[in-house]
């Protein structure tokens, strides 16, 4: 049977969400425990992969099993007990046999947070960026990406992709407010259907550019015309970056024990 996971996961300790040779990965942490408990090897896969401090406050992942699983909300509970505190499963459901986290996801949202002085409660959960930013002209810039396709220029080098086509329903900035006045904390939104390899990061930073009066919207316009990564502007650091939503069709929520 075919099972998905709903969880959530502070990136700062892990070398990103996927197995690889030189540091832990959120993949890995889940795959051990998963181990011990159902007692048999078992691989998951994620509906994408978040980088070296990136983090999830959603993220779903798929496992197939020879075991018929009853009690979801005790197995769920056992493997929050093994993880580590940094780690969090939400919900484990079946789910069709052909259901897949990340093919069948059909949108993915993030968000990147940046707050404008140091806070020890956000200490590696935002990016402290003091200089005061254009918010209005960052806002202008971001939205000239929902009007292209071909997103080359904010995706990261000799990346194996077929296409860098992505469709982004909405991009935009938001700014926290404090006793009723803007405190110069902000939020950057964005959702599509796909998101190549540091494309959100290489986003923020070059629309940083934008905020500082270095760029003005119509050359960041013209950076996604050049797919060409070497005109966009340096990535923002990883510990800003949140996974927030993975978006399925709704029949994927509808459980099937027929599997």
């Amino acid at each position: 049977m075919r099972y998905f996971i709903e969880l959530s996961y502070r990136g700062t300790n892990y070398h990103g969400w996927q197995i690889q040779p030189n540091g832990v990965s959120v993949q890995e942490v889940i795959e051990n425990v998963l181990k011990i408990r159902l007692r048999e090897p078992v691989s998951i896969l994620g509906s994408g992969r978040t980088d070296t401090g990136v983090h999830a406050s959603q993220q779903y992942a798929h496992f197939d099993t020879e075991q018929t699983l009853p009690d979801l909300g005790h197995l769920r509970h056992s493997l929050n007990a093994m993880l580590p505190q940094d780690v969090a499963i939400h919900r484990i459901f079946p789910v069709r046999p052909d259901d897949h986290a990340r093919f069948t996801a059909v949108s993915r949202y993030y968000q990147y947070q940046i707050i404008r002085s140091k806070n020890p409660f956000k200490t590696g959960l935002a990016y402290v960026f003091h200089p005061l930013l254009d918010v209005i002209a960052m806002n202008e810039a971001a939205n000239r990406l929902t009007r292209y396709a071909d997103f080359e220029s904010f995706s990261k080098v000799k990346t194996d992709v077929k296409t860098f086509n992505c469709r982004i329903d909405f991009a935009y900035w938001t700014m926290a407010e404090a006793d009723g006045m803007p405190d110069g904390n902000l939020t950057f939104h964005i959702k599509a259907d796909r998101f190549l390899r540091g494309m959100v990061r290489a986003i923020v930073g070059t629309l940083l550019e934008v905020g500082q009066g270095r760029m003005t919207p119509d050359q960041f316009e013209a950076i996604i015309q050049a797919k060409n990564r070497s005109k966009a502007g340096r990535a923002a650091p990883p510990e800003g970056l949140f996974l927030a939503e993975v978006g399925y069709p709704d029949e994927v929520f509808t459980e099937n024990t027929k599997n």
